[in-house]
């Protein structure tokens, strides 16, 4: 691993942590040149999973994808990187427990909608009126009732 201060391929792991999911590895690291620490992450490559998008195209899953889709979600608000990043890791940990190759983009967006919803509920708004499409402003009070009855 790179130092990413003085570029030294030489460290030496402080701490290790291993996350809820247990699909991702944290680890504290030293360098043994500059004796400056960074944080590393370490995750298990899974096969290939597909998502089927709503006009029949599939392309690879992206993390990322999802990542920028909750961030965007949450901007502003009281919302960690770290429950950003349990929110992703978790979405993804579901979306491998189906066992599945192809996953309708449909079922990725109920999914990561489940989650904000418990996470914070204006960023489940913000997120359900991009992915559902809210046309007019009755639709989105609609949603809000909805959201308001539970």
């Amino acid at each position: 691993m790179l130092c990413p201060f003085c570029g030294n391929p030489e460290s030496k792991v402080v701490d290790k942590r291993d996350s809820d999911s247990e699909a991702l590895t944290r680890r504290r690291r030293e360098c043994l040149k500059c004796e400056r620490r960074f944080t590393t992450y370490e995750r298990v490559e899974a096969s290939d999973l597909m998502v089927v998008k709503k006009d029949g195209r599939r392309e690879r899953f992206s993390r990322d994808k999802v990542k920028i889709g909750v961030q965007k979600a949450c901007e502003k608000r009281q919302i960690s990187d770290d429950e950003i990043e349990k929110t992703v890791n978790s979405v993804e940990a579901e979306l491998r427990k189906k066992d599945k190759k192809e996953v309708p983009s449909s079922v990725i967006g109920e999914i990561v909608m489940k989650k904000l919803k418990k996470l914070d509920k204006v960023a489940y708004i913000r997120f359900a009126s991009v992915y559902r499409s809210f046309d007019d402003v009755e639709t989105f009070k609609e949603e809000l009732e909805r959201l308001d009855k539970k």
